[in-house]
């Protein structure tokens, strides 16, 4: 065979949309443990084409064959409207459904061998758990376990059924459930969209060591350089191959772009001059043989393309009359919780007039309710003051409902009052990938991402001159996001903006807020200055943490030594105390644990939004606190009788 070494061949492949050509006669080989980053313009069909691999629907010519060991696993956007009764730790684990049946077969055993015993059905039930055991049977529960608490759910949430989270954590099961199959080709299509910062690190180191191959479609640029080491790109009809990264495509293709474009003006030189040849002797007949010769070659010429800059620097500017003063926000003494769940805890914060924040951080921790208090949406103790002249434009994906449905998309940004022509419009529509005729689209027949493009796209042409934006670029692509950092970099006003995107982040931020032990913290610096800072603080944290525990070390000779010079009686008693403290400590953590599980419930919008449920768990919260008080002091009485024995 041809290609002996490839898992899945591509081979002349042709895929018509409606009217539209998306590939023809391209090709592309996979091979085991090849990492690859799918990219191209929005619509070129880098979806389309995970699907015709995962033969959804057939190609109109050529042909995708893989060889017969290849499994597929396929994260797309479609399974974010799976429901369940079933525990989000239950469908993880339908991974291992071969397992899960040897494992319902040993148990119906076991429970017949209660009754009616044979040698026959003991060597059935030895078969079957060696079987079991081959298949990793007994552990397939704790790596399903590490798996979601890897990607971001609380281990009080494993039991929790799958219907009652939101969209996005749903697609995070589902990450899950594939991540535990490990197919021999993994494709994944956007991600990073459902994913906070730590959740997309862990991803990125599991992706890298993984032992099949896989596909990425992400708008995230670092999550591509991190995790994939071959990229391919979608554009022309075909499937260009790069052997590196997303940067090394980057600079990659610019070399070949330049190539391409010396060729093109070379053939167009030499076009022009034939053509001229041929016109100018065409009546010639002592030319006829050079003007014949001239004509065939310019038919037979195989034309090179011209250059297309499909990542165009932005041409326009976001602008606003009127600056704010000095200080645009002003937080003091900032407390906010939902029930008894704390969020911020005297906080404080000043937002200056030119800022360019970027408020990072896992998901949980309060980014969302923060940027509302910032906005003034959202109820909290201590006090918020805005500044002069501050006109703010809110961007977040609930801002979606205040579209209105029946206007064109056009016709939607005329109503922004920002002024700006027909023409410009277009152009700034443009950017976010509405092309041509795309304008006059109803805002009603737009998918839920055109509508956040739209959205997007009116809060940027606004005479604000502070933007508030929560998770931009989520649904935009690659094009779009560098659109947006160029149009962010020329904005004369201040923003704060939530975001998971690090590239993003990098190219738009001038200082770095996030949230810790419910106090809004700062760095006045760019993302990557804060990213070492953390990497230190993190290094100097586990070398104190480990001089603590050799210190402990170093010191219980010292206790086994006075130990040894008290009385039996005293031994006695004190081993009693120590088996009394070790029993308190275990009900302390049970209590803590159930706390920090309320405490997640109450977060829930489903509770807080209902009073009566949630007047039942803040019972519940209160009885816990007042139970988790008494052992406290429990724990403190008989470790002080301790300290007594011992001193």
């Amino acid at each position: 065979m041809p290609y002996l070494r490839s898992m899945l061949a591509i081979q002349n492949l042709t895929y018509h949309l409606g009217g539209r050509t998306l590939y023809e006669e391209a090709s592309l080989h996979i091979k085991p443990k090849d990492k690859i980053a799918l990219v191209g313009l929005n619509g070129t069909g880098k979806s389309t084409l995970l699907r015709l691999i995962n033969a959804e629907m057939p190609p109109d010519g050529g042909e995708i064959s893989k060889s017969k060991e290849t499994s597929i696993g396929f994260l797309n956007q479609d399974l974010l409207s799976y429901q369940t009764e079933d525990s989000i730790l239950e469908v993880a684990l339908t991974a291992f459904e071969e397992t899960l049946r040897l494992e319902k077969e040993i148990n119906a055993l076991l429970k017949k061998m209660e009754t009616e015993y044979s040698d026959d059905l003991v060597d059935k039930l030895g078969k079957l758990q060696e079987r079991y055991e081959a298949q990793d049977g007994y552990v397939i529960q704790s790596r399903a376990e590490e798996i979601l608490e890897g990607i971001g759910f609380k281990t009080q949430d494993l039991h929790r059924p799958l219907k009652e989270f939101s969209g996005g954590w749903r697609m995070r099961v589902m990450l899950a459930k594939l991540l535990l199959e490990k197919p021999s080709l993994l494709m994944l299509d956007e991600p990073t969209n459902h994913l906070d910062l730590p959740s997309i690190e862990w991803v990125e180191k599991y992706l890298s060591s993984y032992e099949g191959a896989v596909i990425v479609v992400s708008h995230d640029r670092e999550f591509l350089d991190n995790c994939t080491t071959t990229t391919v790109e979608v554009a022309n009809q075909q499937l260009t191959l790069y052997s590196g990264n997303y940067s090394f495509y980057l600079e990659e293709r610019e070399l070949r772009r330049e190539i391409q474009q010396n060729a093109f003006e070379n053939q167009q030189q030499q076009i022009k001059q034939a053509e001229q040849f041929v016109n100018r002797f065409r009546a010639k007949a002592t030319k006829a043989r050079q003007v014949q010769s001239r004509v065939k070659m310019l038919e037979k010429m195989d034309r090179i393309d011209q250059v297309v800059d499909e990542f165009a620097t932005v041409n326009f500017q976001f602008k606003f009359q009127q600056k704010s003063g000095r200080f645009v926000v002003t937080l003091k003494d900032v407390d906010k919780a939902y029930g008894d769940l704390q969020i911020l805890k005297q906080s404080d914060g000043v937002i200056e007039r030119g800022d360019k924040i970027a408020l990072i951080g896992a998901n949980g921790k309060g980014k969302s309710t923060l940027l509302r208090i910032i906005a003034g949406t959202e109820g909290h103790e201590g006090t918020r003051e805005e500044g002069y002249n501050v006109i703010p434009a809110f961007y977040a994906q609930h801002q979606l409902e205040a579209l209105s449905v029946n206007n064109e998309i056009l016709e939607e940004l005329k109503q922004a009052g920002s002024a700006k022509t027909e023409l410009e419009l277009r152009t700034i529509l443009g950017a976010f990938l509405f092309q041509n005729d795309d304008v006059f689209k109803k805002i009603k027949v737009l998918s839920g991402g055109e509508k956040s493009r739209v959205a997007l796209a009116k809060t940027l042409i606004s005479e604000a001159n502070f933007l508030l934006l929560d998770e931009p670029t989520n649904h935009l692509d690659m094009q779009s996001v560098n659109i947006l950092v160029q149009a962010l970099q020329h904005y004369e006003g201040s923003y704060i903006i939530v975001s998971h995107d690090r590239y993003f982040v990098s190219q738009v931020a001038n200082k770095i807020w996030w949230i810790e032990d419910q106090e809004l913290k700062e760095y006045p610096g760019t993302y990557e200055e804060w990213a070492d800072w953390a990497e230190n603080r993190r290094i100097m944290q586990d070398a104190q943490a480990e001089k603590a525990q050799a210190t402990v070390k170093l010191e219980k000779p010292k206790v086994a030594q006075k130990q040894r010079t008290l009385t039996k009686e005293h031994g006695r008693e004190l081993k009693k105390l120590q088996k009394e403290l070790e029993d308190l400590e275990q009900q302390v953590l049970e209590l803590e644990t159930e706390k920090e599980s309320l405490e997640a419930e109450m977060a829930e919008p489903s509770v807080y939004s209902n009073p009566d449920l949630l007047l039942e768990k803040n019972e519940r919260y209160a009885k816990l606190d007042e139970s988790l008080i008494q052992k406290n002091e429990q724990w403190e009485e008989v470790a002080l009788q301790i300290e007594e024995l011992e001193g």
